[in-house]
């Protein structure tokens, strides 16, 4: 059973996501919070994953975020946004958080993405994440600096960052490319090292940002 926390400032928002996660029998929310209960919330139900709303007028996701990360067995967190270029999401995710969600993300999708992050994948908006890059000063120098980057990786070490990039945890890579969690694994660690960054979600982004995700070929196995 994956444990939900929902911190949101708005009820209804809180409800519905409660109502929609509620109905998949692998998903419990154990509680739902505002901004300013979130942390205390947090601690006394430990949760797997908390979806917490970035904008709230008592205490704002960044802070809840940046509070969560400093504790042990921190959850997953991923945010919650109403714009899909919202240019506070860049910020939660150099801070740790493992995606964004749209508040208006179809229902039947909102179990899976929330399977996804349990799992230790990422959740990224391919649209939004391009046009939250690609807005920020020295944008287009930083594309070529990451495809300076891309080109010291295998073959096979892209075909697992482009997979990272979809989201998927280490054992679906596996799946996916027939190989074991240990061998992927170690193909992320590899991947981290060579691209100069300190998590998934960053990974995931600057495989974004070069362009890695625009074609999307299909790894063949065994390579």
């Amino acid at each position: 059973m994956i444990r939900v926390v929902v911190v949101d400032d708005e009820a209804l928002v809180r409800s519905g996501f409660q109502l929609i996660l509620g109905a998949s029998e692998d998903i419990e929310v154990v509680a739902t919070a505002s901004g300013g209960e979130a942390v205390e919330t947090v601690l006394r139900v430990r949760p797997d994953v908390v979806l917490l709303d970035i904008r709230m007028p008592d205490v704002d996701g960044l802070t809840v975020l940046r509070e969560l990360r400093t504790r042990p067995d921190a959850p997953v967190v991923a945010m919650l946004t109403t714009f899909d270029a919202d240019e506070y999401i860049l910020t939660a995710l150099q801070c740790g958080a493992a995606g964004f969600l749209l508040k208006d993300t179809e229902p039947d999708q909102l179990a899976h993405l929330v399977r996804t992050l349990a799992a230790g994948g990422v959740v990224l908006s391919p649209k939004a994440s391009r046009a939250l890059l690609h807005s920020h000063p020295g944008a287009e120098a930083a594309v070529d600096e990451d495809a300076a980057r891309v080109r010291l990786l295998t073959a096979r070490e892209r075909d697992v960052l482009v997979l990272v990039a979809e989201g998927l945890s280490n054992a679906d890579i596996g799946a996916r490319i027939h190989l074991s969690a240990g061998t992927v694994k170690d193909h992320v660690s590899a991947i981290l090292t060579k691209l100069r960054v300190t998590s998934r979600v960053q990974a995931a982004l600057l495989a974004q940002r070069a362009g890695l995700l625009d074609a999307r070929p299909q790894p063949e196995a065994g390579r």
